[in-house]
């Protein structure tokens, strides 16, 4: 119960942020935008109650937000940065070498996967593909597959997805 009622909070906190200034019954928003607010923050708690709280508590601890606003900004904006410009010179040069490749990025939550799988995907020149789910190990699409990174199996996550693994297991685990 303490679950659902932690998720319908945090999914009404953030419906209310994304839809501020909608109206201007109650403060910056509507009865009506909070009254469908209210509705949809429930159906989503019902729904992903064990995905955001499962068995403890840990992510309610406000340092591991402000760790996952440090990543956002800093590690993940900067890797996103420098692959769209390195897609932008593989898109000119035609310097493409595609393929999959296993990474083991030792995450132990599927909070931490999720996240990684994420972080993953909204690089460009990356993609998660699928997931080994026996041992946590992602299958990555990549643009640009290095032949160093091919010397170990599996491939060095370091090559993929520079640090994102060492900030995802302080935010996540």
């Amino acid at each position: 119960m303490i679950s659902f009622i932690i998720t319908t909070v945090i999914c009404f906190i953030t419906y209310l942020l994304l839809t501020t200034g909608s109206g201007t019954d109650v403060w910056i928003w509507s009865y009506e935008e909070i009254l469908i607010g209210i509705i949809l923050s429930l159906i989503t708690g019902f729904i992903a109650r064990n995905v955001f709280v499962k068995n403890n508590l840990r992510m309610l601890n406000p340092i591991r937000w402000l760790i996952f606003l440090v990543y956002v900004i800093g590690p993940f904006f900067v890797g996103m940065a420098k692959a769209n410009i390195d897609v932008a010179y593989r898109v000119i040069t035609g310097k493409i070498k595609p393929g999959i490749v296993r990474i083991s990025p030792n995450l132990k939550t599927d909070l931490g996967i999720t996240m990684l799988a994420n972080s993953i995907t909204l690089t460009p020149g990356t993609l998660s593909v699928d997931i080994d789910e026996d041992e946590n190990d992602l299958y990555v699409h990549w643009i640009n597959i290095k032949e160093e990174a091919l010397k170990k199996k599996p491939v060095d996550y370091k090559y993929v997805c520079n640090g994102f693994p060492k900030w995802i297991r302080r935010i996540a685990e």
